[in-house]
């Protein structure tokens, strides 16, 4: 087969990312816009060692669960819009379960509960793009853009502010911004973004814009720098979680989903004992604030990032939370205290090999794993069990709706 050749398949399961898993001759095809149980007529986007790649161009037989999508499937954050929503649940529990038995050689004995979230509205967090004068999303694959609103992912609010920023920005007599960063509270009450400069621009032509309706801050910075200037208002946004202040500056990492964030919370501490308590890659302290505020113990909370370490610091002020500032690597190197239960919420990339020996060295009695990546959760919680964990539960969040993204927690116990 080759690159535009079109074939008929029979899709039979999901894979992770996005795309379902049928076969041609012996082979593995991978196809976007398809759903499990459907035949459909693809067309080859690519062919890698014995492996192809397609999207779908005709239903030839249609699943009960597809629906047709009010937006583009390829909009950023939209690939499974075409699916209906309960289904999109259990497609991800499927994945959940798939992943954690082929890389992780664990078999659930039962299938993985996955919490379902509002469609609109739900994302509070989002990265966009500056291109020709126009702010949107990247389509899936390619640097074009489109139009953000119609994935309903933000709020109709967060959309008319960005509108409005796009106007003024286009008034600037040379393009200054290439990526924006926006944050939203839970109640959409307070809105900032960190506008990232393109190469070599000149910050101070940023000086001429105004307030946007809409944003209660703006800060500006050339990428990867570590100081912001702030344009107007302030660059925080703040929520309570456990009853307690958290605040969050525009460019420190968050959960996402305002819908499912308490849920998130509530599933996490019910699977801490009481105790001593770290929490690794803390972040801004969404999870050691609402330990300490709901009374499971002491915490000491590591974060590398220097942008969320600084809301860490502000945010366990008044609470029995010890902030460190560095790599999960570099403090588990140290001999130190033993703890109750190990919180770990790391990047996509999972934890290292470094990091998920010093959390086996440790030896805590449970160890609770937040993850927004099933292939590195289930490669790192392979090697907890050779150590001599077992899975005590596994739960799914569904905090990005219509993607292939599923959070997944697992509680491990020694």
């Amino acid at each position: 087969m080759n690159r535009g050749d079109r074939v008929r398949l029979a899709i039979e399961r999901p894979a992770t990312g996005g795309r379902m898993i049928a076969r041609h001759e012996g082979a593995i095809v991978l196809v976007s816009g398809a759903i499990p149980g459907e035949v459909v007529e693809a067309e080859i986007e690519k062919v890698q060692r014995g492996t192809m790649w397609a999207v779908t161009r005709d239903v030839l037989e249609r699943s009960a669960d597809r629906i047709e999508p009010a937006m583009d499937g390829a909009c950023g954050g939209s690939v499974f819009a075409h699916v209906a929503y309960e289904r999109q649940r259990a497609i991800k529990s499927a994945i959940i379960d798939d992943t954690l038995r082929r890389l992780g050689r664990v078999t659930l004995e039962t299938p993985v509960e996955v919490a379902g979230s509002p469609l609109d509205g739900y994302r509070m967090r989002a990265r966009l793009h500056v291109r020709n004068g126009r702010i949107g999303f990247f389509r899936e694959g390619t640097h074009s853009l489109c139009d953000a609103r119609q994935t309903r992912q933000l709020s109709a609010a967060a959309m008319d502010a960005v509108e409005l920023l796009q106007q003024s920005l286009s008034g600037l007599a040379r393009p200054v911004v290439s990526e924006i960063e926006l944050a939203e509270n839970v109640s959409a009450s307070e809105r900032a973004v960190h506008l990232e400069l393109v190469p070599d621009a000149d910050p101070s032509r940023l000086g001429t814009l105004t307030n946007v309706d809409g944003l209660t801050g703006a800060t500006s910075a050339p990428v990867d720098h570590p100081r912001t200037m702030e344009l107007w208002g302030s660059p925080y946004v703040s929520d309570r979680v456990a009853g307690a202040p958290l605040m969050r500056h525009a460019r420190s990492f968050f959960q996402a989903n305002r819908f499912l964030l308490d849920p998130l919370v509530a599933h996490v501490l019910g699977l801490i004992d009481a105790g001593s308590i770290l929490d690794l890659y803390a972040g801004v302290g969404l999870f050691s604030v609402a330990a300490s505020a709901s009374g499971k113990g002491s915490v000491v909370a590591v974060e590398h990032d220097r942008f969320s370490v600084d809301d860490l610091r502000r945010n366990v002020a008044g609470h029995d939370i010890t902030a460190i500032a560095g790599s999960v690597e570099g403090f588990l190197e140290r001999p130190g205290a033993t703890f109750t239960t190990v919180i770990v919420d790391p990047p996509r990339t999972g934890m290292s090999k470094d990091a998920t020996a010093g959390v086996i060295a440790r030896r805590a009695p449970r160890v609770v794993y937040v993850s927004c990546d099933i292939a590195t959760l289930a490669r790192d919680a392979r090697q907890l069990i050779d150590a001599g964990y077992r899975i005590a539960g596994v739960r799914g969040f569904d905090l990005f709706p219509n993607t292939a993204h599923v959070e997944t927690v697992i509680a491990f116990v020694r």
